[in-house]
């Protein structure tokens, strides 16, 4: 019997089995796959499959990679995903950066772009920075993505305009940025330090300049769903420590937003009555106490301050690995993942646990970028948490 992710031999849902089908090219790699084996993974009938990679061979998405031998008859076509049939632009939208990545289908980053930024410059500029960061990652990637009549359409659209309608491969972009927000409709709320983003109409407004589908997430949930795509398997908290400190949280392999996108809010919880303020308005919250050190050059403190508060999630979740990334935490990896480990090995001893294992996040500072095009991707597969 097929599992919980198989396929339902039924027209309404061709997209879905088609989702299926391709994630499971994906993941075969360059070695492909037989439509055999896509049948007897997905629970789909032998028919059923023909169909759905006839189309996706049609459509460019499919190809043959060989054939394989077989324990009776003639020798299996093998198929594989071909990755440059489709691409996502990934934006990472920081405090004081903004960075810009393309990746093929497969989710290997083939372009970049990166250009200093100030978040409180007002709507105007902010649009006006992420629209040059794709417009150039999609130029300087441009034989892997567009036509030669393509790319000189777009590089003759003027700013306001729709720049990547040409883009034939071009499947949308994700962008991230720090919370709080809707992720559902795209809207910005009282960004921390940034409350006059508070309302505005992030992915409509882009959508409109960019001329593609835009979908808007927080950066820490962007990371977690990156590193899920790329394989960290269970329940794992991402924290997040650059110019700010938040968590993105994967709960038995799916994100957890929470019912108002309000979950992963980690750097403001509490942790000294009185201490310091933040600027979320609050005091003694775990992200000035954190960034207050390590702007004093107390790498330990900021290690164990961001231990104390892992071990307040670890507590409430029982997740099984904390991974650490960001620019702070890129500075000095081996003193964080020393500090926050020691912070949470010491209430393993207490509870009687086994200690919960921390590592630096792979992907270095791609990992919000490359998340946010996974936001675009993973549908495409079959992951509804995109």
């Amino acid at each position: 019997m097929a599992g919980a992710g198989a396929g339902a031999n039924l027209l309404a849902l061709r997209s879905h089995n088609t989702a299926l089908v391709l994630d499971l090219l994906r993941t075969a790699g360059s070695d492909g796959i037989s439509r055999l084996e896509l049948a007897e993974r997905t629970g789909l009938t032998p028919q059923a499959v023909s169909k759905i990679t006839a189309r996706l061979r049609e459509d460019g998405l499919a190809a043959q990679a060989g054939r394989r031998a077989s324990t009776g008859g003639k020798p299996r076509t093998v198929l594989r995903l071909v990755p440059e049939a489709g691409h996502a632009v990934g934006v990472h939208l920081d405090r004081d950066e903004v960075r810009a990545v393309l990746v093929d289908l497969r989710g290997t980053v083939v372009g970049e772009r990166r250009a200093a930024l100030d978040l409180g410059a007002g709507a105007r500029a902010v649009l006006a920075a992420v629209t040059e960061a794709v417009r150039a990652t999609v130029e300087e990637a441009g034989r892997a993505v567009v036509s030669e009549a393509g790319r000189a359409a777009v590089a003759e659209m003027p700013p306001a305009g729709p720049l990547l309608a040409h883009a034939g491969s071009l499947l949308g972009v994700g962008v991230a940025l720090p919370g709080p927000l809707d992720h559902v409709r795209g809207v910005l709320h009282r960004v921390t330090g940034f409350p006059e983003w508070d309302g505005f109409p992030l992915r409509e407004a882009l959508a409109e300049r960019l001329g593609v589908p835009v979908v808007v997430d927080k950066d820490t949930n962007a990371a977690a769903l990156g590193l899920a795509a790329g394989g960290e398997a269970g329940s794992f908290a991402y924290l997040h420590l650059g110019t700010g400190l938040g968590a993105g949280l994967v709960i038995g392999g799916s994100v957890h937003r929470g019912a108002r996108t309000g979950a992963g809010e980690f750097g403001h919880q509490v942790i000294q009555l009185d201490g310091p303020p933040c600027t979320c308005g609050d005091r003694g919250c775990v992200e000035a106490l954190c960034l207050g050190a390590a702007a004093r050059g107390d790498v330990e403190e900021a290690a164990r301050v961001l231990g104390a508060g892992a071990a307040n999630l670890v507590g409430l979740l029982d997740i099984d690995v904390v991974l650490l990334g960001g620019r702070t935490v890129a500075a000095a990896p081996e003193a964080f993942v020393r500090g926050v480990g020691a912070v949470l090995g010491a209430r393993a001893r207490r509870t009687g646990e086994d200690a919960v294992p921390v590592r630096v996040a792979p992907g270095g500072g791609r990992v919000v970028a490359v998340g946010a095009a996974q936001l675009v991707l993973g549908p495409v597969f079959g992951r509804g948490d995109g």
